[in-house]
């Protein structure tokens, strides 16, 4: 079966940044995502759990596949928002089925 070339970018910050962030992502072109709830981690300032957290308190994760050359838009419009706020941004190489989704 023949796969093409894509970019997984994954952003997880602060649950209250995701209308932001998504709005920025859709701004930019961005035409599909998905968001997750994040359960908890560790990082710089150690372990923490969403457990216990009222509200919108926590993390999420948004996940985007998009073509290679739509990645510096993507990363632009993702910065502007995650620069200011906890998060982290990591992109991978990825193979995806059905480009024309993409």
């Amino acid at each position: 079966m023949q796969t093409h070339a894509a970019k997984r970018v994954e952003i997880i910050i602060e649950a209250p940044m995701e209308s932001r962030l998504t709005d920025a992502l859709i701004t930019a072109g961005v035409t599909g995502f998905t968001v997750l709830p994040v359960l908890g981690g560790s990082g710089r300032s150690g372990q923490w759990s969403r457990e216990g957290q009222l509200g919108r308190a926590g993390m999420v994760a948004v996940i985007c596949l998009i073509r290679p050359e739509a990645l510096d838009g993507l990363l632009q419009a993702a910065f502007a928002v995650v620069e200011r706020h906890i998060g982290v941004v990591s992109v991978t190489d990825a193979q995806v089925l059905r480009a024309e989704r993409f």
